[in-house]
């Protein structure tokens, strides 16, 4: 007695999955879960809240200047705090809820995948820049009304250079896009991200102290060190270099072994 051999399925014909398919399903992902809508929603809701705050002093204080800079900058130093967790979240909800395993089987091209979860979080990083100098502009308009005297749409206050604290921007969205990669879960990224942001420039800082040799080679590794001349404006000489290799040394290499984990991770 012989049994006919299973019919083999054959997808050869079958087109793979169109990379912009692929980004819209991800862009969808880190809105729809109730962790980054309500992310979104907090960042909304602090914006409103300092606006506002700022909004009613400068009122009272009439004779102090206020600068459209000022209103535009501060929903910019808000998101520069948040934005990466909403990176994070892109990266770490796959694994934390166990929907890898479809997200891979609709897409085993898992590079693909990556890099359309870092372009959402650029997307995110460009509309949140975008919201800053819109919320500016209203914000200033209402200013000029009630405190038309102190109101002005040119000069600053000291606040940063736009392009400057645009890369800045990205780069923070990119350091906790890497660590979520190489931790895969989102308490921990998000407890290692503050304390890489915060804490590990303050220990360069203290090691520093110890003499200018060893100061002097830790430049070339503190990215927020690295990054003051470019988010005021002033970059000279060797500041490039050093933004770039702290870049490659505390972005890169986080950033390259989460690839690495990801791709290589066993999908539960």
């Amino acid at each position: 007695m012989s049994t006919a051999p299973a019919p083999a399925l054959n997808v050869s014909a079958t087109r793979p999955v169109p990379f912009g398919r692929t980004f819209v399903a991800e862009f969808r992902k880190s809105f729809d879960t109730r962790a980054g809508m309500w992310l979104l929603i907090t960042i909304g809701i602090l914006v409103s809240i300092v606006e506002l705050f700022i909004l009613i002093v400068s009122a009272v204080n009439d004779a102090d200047a206020i600068y459209f800079s000022d209103f535009a900058f501060v929903p910019g130093a808000i998101t520069s705090l948040l934005l990466p967790v909403v990176a994070i979240l892109l990266v770490t909800t796959e694994w934390s809820q166990r929907s890898a395993m479809f997200t891979f089987a609709l897409e085993p091209r898992r590079m693909r995948v990556i890099l359309a979860k870092w372009l959402v979080a650029v997307c995110w990083a460009i509309v949140t820049l975008a919201m800053m100098i819109v919320v500016g502009v209203v914000v200033t308009a209402i200013s000029s009304v009630l405190s038309p005297d102190a109101t002005h749409w040119s000069g600053s206050s000291g606040n940063p250079n736009f392009l400057g604290f645009v890369i800045f921007q990205m780069l923070a969205m990119s350091t906790g896009f890497a660590i979520a990669a190489l931790l895969l879960n989102t308490p921990a990224a998000i407890v290692v991200f503050f304390l890489y942001w915060y804490l590990f420039p303050g220990i360069l800082a203290a090691i520093g102290l110890i003499g200018d040799g060893i100061r002097n080679l830790l430049d070339w590794i503190n990215f927020q060190d690295a990054a003051d001349p470019m988010i005021n404006g002033d970059m000279a000489g060797d500041d490039w270099g050093k933004l770039i290799v702290s870049v490659l040394i505390c972005i890169g290499l986080p950033l390259a072994f989460g690839i690495w984990r990801i791709m290589r991770a066993e999908v539960k």
